[in-house]
């Protein structure tokens, strides 16, 4: 491999590429808003459709799988496809595919449209990154990543109270059809400004000329890999990980395993591989993709466990819990604007993801030292630490991924990097629901270990308990028993928030944690006339 200067002069669009960023990015925020802003209609979906609650979750579990195979298969599809081409299709498709979900009229119809719609939308987020870093030079990739890092945010951010607000309001069809007017629009600004770059109709030409060679074994061990890991993370707890009677888990992992180690055997050694694992040789991408998973695992990891928090043991409902947490994305919004000048003037980008990281840090430990005292303020701004953290760190680490990342290796790189996001808020909220359910119980224990009647507290609270309840029942029966209940009930309050304040203490574990990736990146400071590593 070596070093050259690579012009993008011939790779820019002919429409100003400000234009091209505020039409692509429309896209992305849609599909991205699409995985979180369904979560708080679930209840509302299952009772629509007379179903459980936990069939109700295979509204969200399909989506997620179907996404996860598209997204590392998309620089395939956008050089044999041509990525306008292919980046049309996807809105078209996710556009008609959410109008369909809005009228459906079972359950069994939702989920196959909702994989419908995860096929398509797996292409948005890579093909929209891609198109911003070849409209921008590379001094202003910076920028460039910073209005895609809006969409990809952002939309987590205010997807639950948006879905809380839209829910209550009008129906949970809603949370689908409104993606209709807004894809159709998006659709017709894509297609009016949208054009291929030079080096990518060369790689297409090239490849014409070439017989076809369809990687079906790489893309039937892609399949397997993800849903696979989709299923197991989304009803592991259910089905109590490797305690599994049935031996469920225990199944889709040993799959999951063995199927990635075939993915990865196989990809390696073929010509054409449908899945490209090359672009993580490169050290700087390759940081980048654990701190970007890390990033996502600590952001919806906390995105989860604050509303259950606030909700359970606060009174909360999901929309007072979403406006609490709202504020912190009007703060990551005025973040990234100043982010992106700084790497626009020359600042290398690894000290802005360990300045991101170390707030993240901050904000989680900030939120693992509260208590059950604290007013809605006290929960507001620990929450804006997190979420400017991340904020500060995004669009560097998108500029550090792709410094030195060769132009035909970099349509595999975005897609490989927006599926390890994409999972990394898969692992997040599945570890936040399976860490915070276990410490509940090791708390509960703990705390109940000297809650008998030989303890002189728990006694004395008793003793007060049941002249309380007798001043109100006169029975002196149901008065001991209630008293009892209520000593049970604090017990159980207290172990619930203990557990959510370690949940919060393990998250800031793991952003620090990730400081020492940012140690072992090379020097990353997109200048004007860039270095772009080339094969």
């Amino acid at each position: 491999m070596t070093v050259a200067t690579v012009s993008h002069a011939g790779s820019r669009p002919a429409v100003n590429p400000w234009l091209v960023a505020a039409v692509v990015v429309v896209p992305t925020f849609m599909e991205v808003l699409d995985t979180t802003i369904a979560v708080v209609a679930l209840r509302y979906i299952a009772g629509g459709l007379s179903a459980t609650v936990d069939d109700g979750e295979w509204v969200l579990t399909s989506y997620l799988a179907a996404n996860a195979i598209v997204l590392p298969i998309t620089g395939w599809l956008s050089a044999h496809l041509g990525r306008r081409n292919y980046f049309l299709l996807s809105i078209a498709i996710f556009t008609l595919s959410s109008g369909l979900c809005g009228i459906a009229g079972s359950l069994g119809q939702l989920i196959l449209f909702r994989v419908i719609q995860g096929l398509a939308g797996g292409g948005l987020q890579p093909s929209s990154q891609a198109v911003l870093l070849d409209a921008f030079p590379p001094e202003k990739q910076g920028m460039a990543m910073t209005l895609f890092g809006f969409a990809a945010l952002i939309a987590p951010v205010v997807g639950p109270t948006l879905g809380g607000w839209i829910t209550d309001s009008y129906s949970w069809r809603w949370v689908f059809l409104i993606n209709v007017p807004i894809g159709l629009a998006a659709l017709a600004g894509c297609w009016a400004m949208l054009r291929d770059p030079d080096y990518l109709i060369a790689q297409r030409q090239e490849l014409r000329r070439r017989p076809f060679q369809f990687d079906s074994i790489g893309l039937s061990l892609l399949v397997v890999v993800m849903v696979c890991w989709e299923v197991m993370l989304s009803k592991g707890q259910e089905w109590d990980w490797l305690g599994d009677p049935l031996w469920r888990v225990q199944t889709l992992a040993a799959l999951f395993v063995a199927g990635l180690a075939g993915l990865i055997f196989w990809e390696l050694r073929h010509r054409t591989p449908v899945v490209n694992f090359r672009p993580l040789r490169e050290r700087n991408f390759a940081g980048c993709c654990i701190i970007i998973c890390g990033a996502y695992i600590a952001l919806y990891a906390a995105s989860t466990s604050l509303p259950g928090l606030l909700q359970s043991l606060f009174g909360y409902d999901a929309l007072s819990a979403g406006l609490v947490m709202s504020p912190a994305g009007v703060f990551a919004v005025l973040a990234m604007p100043i982010v992106g000048r700084l790497l626009g003037r020359g600042l290398d980008a690894r000290w802005l993801i360990a300045a991101g990281l170390l707030a993240m840090t901050a904000g989680n430990y900030w939120m693992s030292q509260l208590n059950l005292d604290i007013s809605p303020g006290q929960v507001i701004w620990p929450r804006v630490v997190l979420v400017a953290g991340l904020a500060i760190c995004f669009a560097p680490a998108n500029v550090a991924a792709y410094l030195y990342t060769p132009l035909e290796l970099r349509a595999a790189a975005v897609g490989l990097l927006s599926l390890l996001r994409n999972e990394g808020g898969s692992v997040g909220t599945s570890l936040a629901q399976t860490f915070q359910e276990r410490r509940d119980q090791l708390h509960t224990l703990r705390l109940g270990e000297y809650l008998d009647p030989f303890n002189a507290a728990a006694t004395s609270f008793v003793a007060r308990g049941k002249a309380f309840f007798l001043h109100l029942t006169g029975d002196p029966v149901a008065s001991q028993q209630l008293a009892w209940q209520e000593l049970a009930n604090l017990r159980q309050q207290q172990a619930a928030a203990l557990a959510y304040f370690d949940c919060f203490w393990m998250f800031s574990a793991l952003t620090l944690g990730l400081v020492l990736v940012v140690l072992l990146m090379k020097r990353s400071v997109a200048d004007k006339g860039a270095h772009v590593a080339t094969e």
